[in-house]
């Protein structure tokens, strides 16, 4: 490809919207551009980066034993009110209504269909097991796209589905996929760190995220300091710290204190001037029919999961508006344990030595000051209820866990039967037995990996990509085409290189020096061979971007450039 053939247009400023210098730089370099908020286009460069991280992915799951396939990108409602999802995803489905009145939505996932077309077709155990794989285009109703092509209203994913006879199958797949993942990752240039999670509304068990450790992150994981452990905060387990014993002696009195319109954290504490780990949250629940008033530390999460099991529910949400102000008498932001009746009280574990706390006071702009468990409120159920924190002990060896950023790059779950007993995915088992297929769900963020490769590889002159997933392995820079020599030897040199595989750019524009020198760092191609003035005396200049140049004959700047494209030194 010629500079002069490419559509492509370089920006020296984008808009101040665009936070993330990798999605500045991939704006400005002309590899997207914008439709509408979290709407993009991929311009020719883009999308030479995309495919190539497409057929990198493509062989990693062919490898793994997956078929591809291409599934609809409209969902008819019905399908997605068997599964009980429509609820649960809610505003995030992208609706369409067709001439006839019917409700579609435009597929942000695709567990529902692809489990439909297996049903349909999966009738003996002996046409199990099966694995599918589509890459295709998702939208999601995002109410704050970020990042650019990070967090979007439509991306390109990766999802695969196993389907197995047996829970052993599913493991099986399962590691092979999680193995999959790693080459594909790795192929890609990114370091990363696997971290257990939630599995969310896609739902399942056994879930690891893959995530690139990034300040720019949107997400929060707890990585251990001396082991391999990670996972969510909402996930993490962790070993507390040793619970102190609370002092009895000389509690303070409560103290009634008006607090008009403070009901945050951060709102009551400022007032007060606390910190907020002396404040108490008082959160208001039903499970299973009864109220729950669940206490955390105002400085941690509340983690529903384990509040459900410490109360042993079925089902558990929290209060609305309506209940919490019959329940406590106040309206939202002000509620607290004291004086609360036919509520049980579920305390995490880490007040126990908690003493002169500040809690609401079930009363419109009030708090309580010296608020004491035992003293002035009964305790129904100690557990731990909160989420894990920086500085929380490892599970697997003791060490400190510390906070960190990351960007989602794959997520792999376990889904069991979840899907396959809604929708009627069965099999004849070798007893002739009929059983539910066992499923497992493998995502991979294909268009979020373009974003996450230029948010870790760039410098301050634009973009640095790794030789797998660059646009073209070797860029020909003719510094001044009206020169014969130099002319003539970009020529040669690119054929050569289009001859022997490597997939070349030569800029040929009739540009200055500094104009192609600044857009060949800014698009980041990783090898450059520079022809200027010492090409009469048969000389050129071949170089990664980044680092220093070598000067080498034009007969040998073939071979050089192909190696260093190749990775082969």
């Amino acid at each position: 490809m010629r500079t002069t053939e490419l559509f492509f247009q370089t920006l020296r400023q984008v808009s101040a919207e665009a936070e993330l210098p990798g999605h500045r730089l991939l704006l400005r370099g002309g590899f997207i551009r914008q439709l509408a908020a979290g709407i993009y286009s991929f311009l020719p460069l883009g999308f030479r980066v995309l495919k190539r991280v497409e057929a990198i992915i493509r062989e990693e799951m062919e490898r793994a034993g997956a078929q591809e396939v291409l599934l609809p990108a409209l969902h008819p409602e019905e399908l997605w009110q068997r599964t009980g999802r429509v609820e649960k995803m809610g505003q995030e489905l992208m609706r369409v209504v067709d001439r006839s009145e019917r409700l579609f939505f435009l597929g942000p996932t695709h567990e529902e269909v692809i489990t439909e077309v297996v049903a349909g077709s999966v009738r003996s155990y002996r046409q199990l097991p099966v694995t599918l794989f589509q890459i295709q285009v998702k939208f999601r109703d995002e109410p704050r796209p970020r990042g650019g092509l990070i967090r979007a209203r439509e991306f390109i994913m990766k999802d695969a589905y196993s389907f197995d006879r047996e829970e052993a199958g599913l493991n099986a797949v399962y590691e092979r996929m999680v193995a999959a993942y790693d080459r594909a990752i790795t192929r890609c240039g990114l370091p990363y760190r696997v971290v257990e999670a939630a599995a969310g509304a896609i739902g399942g068990s056994d879930t690891r995220e893959f995530m690139l450790v990034s300040e720019v992150g949107e997400d929060t994981m707890l990585l251990c300091s001396a082991c391999d452990y990670g996972a969510t905060p909402e996930q993490a387990e962790f070993a507390a710290a040793p619970t102190q014993s609370r002092d009895e002696s000389s509690l303070q009195t409560v103290e009634r204190v008006a607090t008009p319109g403070m009901k945050t954290v951060e709102q009551v504490t400022g007032f007060l001037g606390v910190a907020p780990a002396e404040l108490v949250k008082t959160l208001i629940y039903t499970a299973d029919g009864r109220t729950i008033a669940a206490l955390v530390r105002g400085d941690r999460e509340l983690n529903e999961a384990r509040l459900r099991r410490a109360v042993g529910a079925t089902a558990l949400a929290m209060a609305g508006q309506q209940l919490i102000q019959t329940v406590t008498g106040a309206p939202v932001g002000f509620a607290g344990p004291v004086g609360l009746k036919d509520v049980m009280i579920v305390a995490d574990e880490e007040l126990r030595g908690s003493r002169d706390f500040v809690t609401g006071g079930n009363a419109a702009d009030l708090h309580l000051r010296n608020v004491n468990w035992g003293r002035d409120f009964p305790v129904d159920t100690w557990a731990v209820l909160r989420n894990a924190a920086a500085g929380d002990g490892c599970p697997r060896c003791g060490a400190g866990l510390a906070e960190a950023r990351g960007i989602e790059l794959a997520h792999v779950f376990k889904l069991g039967t979840v899907y396959s007993e809604a929708l009627g995915a069965s099999f004849t088992a070798d007893s002739g037995e009929a059983r539910p297929i066992i499923m497992g769900c493998y995502g991979f963020g294909v268009s979020r990996m373009v974003a996450a490769v230029a948010e870790q590889c760039h410098d301050e002159n634009g973009l640095i990509w790794p030789r797998e997933v660059a646009p073209f392995d070797v860029i020909v820079i003719v510094v001044n085409g009206e020169e014969e020599a130099q002319r003539a030897a970009g020529e040669s040199i690119y054929q050569a290189l289009q001859a022997s595989g490597v997939e070349a750019l030569l800029e040929d524009r009739p540009e200055r020096a500094g104009v192609k020198f600044k857009d060949a760092d800014l698009i980041g191609v990783p090898v450059q061979v520079v022809v200027g003035r010492r090409a009469a005396e048969g000389m050129v200049e071949v170089r990664r971007r980044g680092e220093a140049a070598e000067t080498v004959t034009i007969a040998a700047a073939t071979a050089r450039a192909a190696a260093m494209a190749r990775g082969v030194e």
